[in-house]
């Protein structure tokens, strides 16, 4: 499946974006999705994770409370609503697809997902 990032942008901190990951060329009912971030000179990590029905959602520790995931598989869209933003937030945000459902500590793990988008990058300022 293809996936393409949009939203991202430049926001003081404490404000809000929503990212928005559309997805073509799949049935994407059938993917379990993630979102990943990855800062200047860091290594890729999990942020959110959403299951093929929308149903259940798994979060960083970091960003619970502040980011939610939700999906819209009539219109094949992910989204991540950011609230609440921080400067540590800054990063390229990446949508990614998991072929399977996912359960647990997987949710969270890069090679579970087998398509990924470009990233789109949130910068927020102090």
């Amino acid at each position: 499946v293809r996936l393409v990032e949009s939203g991202g942008g430049l926001v003081q901190a404490g404000g809000s974006l929503r990212l928005s990951c559309a997805a073509s060329g799949g049935t994407f009912s059938r993917y379990a999705m993630g979102w990943f971030r990855q800062a200047p000179g860091k290594e890729r990590d999990f942020v959110a994770a959403i299951s093929r029905n929308g149903v259940m959602t798994y979060y960083v520790d970091s960003v619970k409370g502040r980011f939610t995931v939700s999906r819209d598989n009539a219109k094949n869209m992910v989204y991540l609503q950011m609230n609440s933003l921080k400067p540590e937030d800054t990063a390229v945000y990446y949508c990614a697809a998991a072929p399977a459902e996912l359960t647990g500590l997987s949710r969270s793990m890069d090679y579970q997902y087998s398509d990924w988008g470009q990233g789109t990058q949130v910068t927020v300022s102090s």
